[in-house]
């Protein structure tokens, strides 16, 4: 059996674009973009959905797969999947950020380990959020909607056609800065709390000048902390719930299928 040069391109340049875009989206979203997953998972689920999609997405048009405008597609795809990616990793930083807040307000920033997602040292309480934000993301089949979500994006986007408009671009760098409105608003009650249990120490200290603040208000804010931790545990799923709603809203918006 004999096969022809321009049928192996084809197939090599049906592969390899799609490769690179869902690979993109796979490098930075949620879950997958952890340094904890190995590379070689990571690399072969990609190629699992690859060869998944090919037969339904339209033929590349490329002509030369060892080329300058080939090459040119693989960055322009690239761009697309961490884009998406992105999009959803935003979400599991505004738990992650909204940790780091609670966790400098109530003294607990002291406690730090080693995040697999960045491989950076966070404070214990953000981890704890990055967990739960993680959990809740699997638990609600985030998983699938990321990959429906690049699978339409070869209908709004076909390889060689089209891609981003600057005013998508901007899109994305808005939906950025909601991470940090959402990670105060996550952290809110805890910090309004622990402001109230200092100024409660401030007026003690005041009435009782023997009282030292800064021997037993310390600990005492750790102890508060946690204990508001705890109440407030029960809105991190409606928290997540609105964001992920919010970050697929976007992602609908970015690959022209939804207003």
């Amino acid at each position: 059996m004999e096969f022809a040069t321009s049928t192996i391109t084809q197939y090599l340049a049906d592969l390899l674009l799609p490769f690179m875009r869902i690979s993109g989206m796979f490098a930075s979203m949620i879950g997958l973009s952890a340094n904890s997953v190995p590379p070689t998972t990571r690399a072969l689920l990609t190629l699992f959905l690859t060869l998944i999609i090919m037969p339904v997405i339209p033929p590349v048009p490329v002509v030369e797969v060892f080329s300058v405008g080939t090459f040119v597609l693989v960055i322009q795809q690239l761009i697309i999947g961490i884009a998406l990616g992105f999009l959803s990793n935003m979400v599991l930083n505004t738990f992650v950020l909204a940790g780091q807040i609670v966790a400098l307000q109530t003294g607990l920033g002291f406690a730090s380990i080693v995040d697999p997602v960045n491989g950076i040292n966070v404070p214990a309480v953000g981890q704890f959020y990055l967990i739960l934000a993680t959990l809740l993301f699997w638990s609600m089949d985030g998983h699938l909607a990321m990959i429906k979500m690049v699978v339409m994006s070869f209908e709004a986007f076909p390889i060689g056609e089209s891609w981003f408009a600057p005013e998508q671009f901007k899109e994305i760098a808005h939906w950025a800065g909601w991470m940090f409105v959402s990670a105060l608003t996550l952290s809110l009650a805890p910090i309004v709390s622990l402001l109230i249990v200092n100024l409660a120490f401030g007026v003690m200290t005041k009435a009782a000048p023997q009282l030292n603040i800064f021997s037993i208000g310390f600990s005492i804010a750790q102890i508060m902390g946690l204990f508001i931790m705890w109440l407030t545990l029960g809105n991190l799923t409606h928290h997540f719930e609105l964001l992920w709603n919010r970050a697929q809203t976007t992602m609908c918006q970015l690959v022209l299928v939804c207003s």
